[in-house]
C-alpha cells in the first residue's frame, strides 16, 4: 500500500473556459474579461503543455488523453474529480454536481490506460446517486490517507456524508467528516472541495484549520493527523485563495518525493511553511495562472493518481 504513485492521468483541454454550472458554489471561479474564449483556452493549453513537460523532468510517468469535442466539457481538465484509481485494479466513478461535468467520464479512457499496461479489476460505479442529486466528486471530494485507510471529507453540496460513508465501505477506509467554511461576503460557505484546503502526505499535511469553524471537528482532525506522525502546515484562507492547499505529493525518478503546487500557492507560503515541507520532500511549481482563475481548480485537480497495478 502506497500513499503515493509515479503515474499519473492528466486530460489535455480543447474548450476550456469558466464553467458556469460550477460556479455556483466554486467562489475561487471568475471570467477573465480581457482574454476571449480562445484565448482562455490556448492560455490554458500552454500551461498543461508545460506543467507535464516539468511532471516528465522530475521522472513522473504523466499519460495524457485528450478531451474530445464530443460534449460541452469545459472542465475536463479536472479528471481527479470523477474517477479514482486503487490498489488490486478498483476503479470508481464519481456522480458530479455539474451536469455537463458528467459527459467527462468517458470509457477510451479507460481503455487508454489498459493499452498503457495498467490492469482493471472492478469498477465501482456511484454515478445513480446522480438521480437523488447526490454528489462524491472523486479526490476532490475526498482526501485519502491510503496508508492508514482514513478518507477526509469537507462536507458540500458536492460530497455527500452517505455517500462518503458508501464509499469508505466499499474501499475500506474510516471517514473523518467534517465542515470547512471559507470567507463569501459576510457570510461563511463551504469549501467545495476537500482539496482546496488540505493535502495529506506520507509524513506531513498541508491543511487550513481556520476554514473549520467547529472546534470540536477541528480537533478531531488535529488528532487524526498527529495520531498517524503527520507533522501539520497549518495555512491561511488567503492561502487557500492562492491553491496551497491544492497540492499533491507525487514519486518522480529513483523514487524521489515531490510536493507538486502551482507557483501561485508556492509564492503564497512564508519561509518557514516551505522550510518545513522541504524536509520532507522537494517542491515542484508551475504555473496556472489562467487555469485557476477560470477553473477554480489548481495542481492537485489535474492529476488522476494511478495505483491500478500494471498487467
Amino acid at each position: 500500500m502506497n500513499q503515493t504513485t509515479n503515474s499519473i492521468l492528466m486530460i489535455r483541454p480543447i474548450a476550456f473556459r469558466m464553467n458556469e454550472q460550477t460556479a455556483v458554489n466554486n467562489y475561487y471561479q471568475k471570467v477573465i474579461d480581457e482574454l476571449d474564449s480562445d484565448q482562455v483556452n490556448a492560455r490554458a493549453q500552454q500551461e498543461f503543455d508545460a506543467y507535464v513537460e516539468k511532471l516528465r523532468g522530475i521522472g513522473v510517468n504523466v499519460i495524457v488523453v485528450s478531451d474530445t469535442d464530443d460534449y460541452d466539457t469545459p472542465d475536463s481538465i479536472f479528471p481527479n474529480n470523477w474517477i479514482s484509481f486503487h490498489d488490486h485494479g478498483h476503479v470508481a466513478l464519481f456522480p458530479m454536481f455539474a451536469e455537463n461535468r458528467r459527459y467527462e467520464r468517458r470509457e477510451d479512457v479507460l481503455y487508454a490506460l489498459e493499452d498503457a499496461g495498467f490492469y482493471i479489476d472492478h469498477i465501482f460505479d456511484y454515478r445513480n446517486a446522480e438521480d437523488e442529486g447526490l454528489f462524491l466528486e472523486g479526490t476532490g471530494s475526498l482526501v485519502l490517507d491510503r496508508i492508514n485507510r482514513k478518507a477526509y471529507c469537507a462536507l458540500s453540496p458536492r460530497a455527500d456524508e452517505e455517500l462518503l460513508i458508501e464509499f469508505c465501505e466499499d474501499f475500506e477506509y474510516t471517514p473523518i467528516v467534517f465542515t470547512a467554511n471559507q470567507s463569501v461576503g459576510k457570510e461563511r460557505l463551504p469549501i467545495y472541495h476537500t482539496n482546496v484546503m488540505m493535502c495529506v502526505g506520507e509524513t506531513f499535511a498541508v491543511i487550513c484549520l481556520d476554514s473549520i469553524d467547529d472546534k470540536k471537528e477541528r480537533k478531531n482532525v488535529v488528532t487524526q493527523l498527529k495520531s498517524d506522525g503527520k507533522e501539520i502546515v497549518d495555512i491561511s484562507e488567503d492561502q487557500v485563495k492562492k491553491f496551497a492547499g491544492n497540492m499533491l505529493q507525487v514519486r518522480g525518478k529513483d523514487d524521489k518525493r515531490y510536493l507538486i503546487m502551482s507557483q501561485a500557492a508556492y509564492d503564497s507560503l512564508t519561509k518557514a511553511q516551505i522550510k518545513t515541507l522541504e524536509k520532507h520532500c522537494e517542491i515542484m511549481s508551475s504555473s496556472l495562472d489562467t487555469i485557476e482563475a477560470c477553473g477554480g481548480g489548481s495542481a492537485r485537480c489535474m492529476m488522476a493518481e494511478l495505483f491500478l497495478p500494471k498487467e
